[in-house]
């Protein structure tokens, strides 16, 4: 940029000095430039573009770069997190499929087990059932038992009685007891 400068610098003491040497008079009197002016315009143009550039376009320039920079790393960044979001959705997924299945497990084995547990109750149930109808079947035939030989006592008692009735006399102990015992063998056999 120096080198830019003093070449400017000398071309402008070269346009002085041509300046000095032959007047052009009909540029100047046609548009009213004098070229010494223009060739100062330009220098001065020229170091006020390097200042600018220098002081205030180069730092706009470098901020500029860094917001980009910022900004890509920024779009980078939420590719990256859009990835880890579908990868964070997809394990999400996964386990809930997983947790899915488990549950299903859970509750076959709960099913299963309800099932033992119903049919061991039912068991039970039949079993308490069938020993209580046994229970049951052995107090009747126990009461039928007390109630046959009841009957057949006093069905030997009437006939006895009944006997000594027809015969009308009374019998001796002895007899009535051979009577009773003949009735009971005959109600027996019956």
């Amino acid at each position: 940029m120096l080198a830019t400068i003093s070449f400017f610098l000398a071309s402008t003491e070269a346009a002085v000095a041509a300046e000095h040497a032959v007047p052009d008079a009909g540029l100047a009197a046609h548009f009213g430039i004098a070229p010494s002016y223009v060739v100062m315009q330009f220098v001065s143009f020229c170091i006020l573009a390097f200042v600018a550039y220098r002081w205030f376009l180069k730092p706009v320039l470098s901020t500029m770069d860094e917001r980009q920079h910022k900004i890509e790393a920024g779009l980078q960044y939420a590719a990256d997190m859009k990835a880890k979001l579908e990868q964070a959705n997809q394990q999400s997924e996964e386990i809930l499929r997983k947790a899915g299945a488990e549950a299903q497990i859970v509750i076959t084995e709960a099913r299963k087990i309800a099932k033992e547990l119903a049919d061991r109750q039912a068991q039970d149930t039949a079993a308490q059932t069938a020993a209580m109808l046994a229970k049951a079947q052995q107090s009747i035939e126990l009461e039928h038992g007390k109630m046959i030989a009841e009957v057949r006592g006093e069905i030997a008692r009437l006939v006895t009685l009944t006997a000594a009735k027809v015969l009308s006399t009374e019998l001796s102990p002895d007899d009535k007891a051979r009577y009773t015992q003949a009735a009971t063998r005959n109600l027996t056999g019956v």
